[in-house]
């Protein structure tokens, strides 16, 4: 999930850095992870808007799961909920429950789609990630979080591509930008951050 908020010079984007024992450690990410089953269980406020429930999955219920696993993700490493008041109906997590203390369920009608990035085929480990952005002023809570992420903080977008990046989180950065540069209109294609025997390969569709 990539939290934007417009600051005094611009776009600013949320970003901490991993620890040294984590995949991608030490270098600076936006707050995510893998989807967990209980992510199929909880109810959201208001539903993904259809056309990006489409893109995300033929199954709405999996595409479903990946906004609210995007959404728990960010209040774990975070502390901010992209919410509004709703009854989560069974959870069968910590996480979901600390949220239903807050007597909150997610809001997935305010997240917004900028592309998906899938790692070569070559690494041990592989991700099939999708990459969601919302607004902070959508969000609700304190910043801080698990502590999974250090130095929390907003940055300037352009400031961000400075720091220590893994070349997708360089590549969502730019597209960021890309969508600034046209007002943030909805785009007729997303992009697909991909390799092709380990080389970079990028496609829109």
């Amino acid at each position: 999930m990539l939290v934007l908020r417009i600051g005094a010079t611009g776009i600013e984007v949320l970003m901490g850095r991993r620890g040294c024992k984590a995949v991608f450690s030490n270098a600076y990410v936006f707050p995510g992870g893998k989807v967990d089953r209980t992510d199929r269980l909880p109810r959201p406020s208001r539903e993904l808007d259809r056309d990006l429930s489409r893109r995300l999955s033929r199954d709405s219920n999996m595409a479903r799961t990946l906004a609210m696993a995007a959404v728990r993700e960010t209040f774990e490493e975070t502390g901010l909920v992209l919410g509004e008041p709703g009854d989560l109906g069974e959870t069968g997590d910590e996480s979901w429950e600390a949220m239903r203390a807050l007597g909150l369920a997610p809001n997935l009608a305010r997240l917004a789609y900028l592309g998906r990035a899938i790692t070569p085929a070559s690494r041990a480990i592989r991700f099939h990630a999708r990459f969601f952005w919302a607004w902070s002023s959508d969000m609700t809570g304190k910043l801080g979080g698990s502590g999974e992420l250090a130095n929390l903080a907003f940055v300037p977008v352009r400031e961000a591509l400075d720091l220590p990046l893994v070349d997708v989180t360089q590549f969502m950065l730019e597209e960021v930008l890309r969508r600034v540069g046209v007002g943030f209109a909805l785009p007729d294609r997303y992009p697909f951050f991909g390799y092709r025997k380990d080389q970079r390969h990028v496609r829109y569709g």
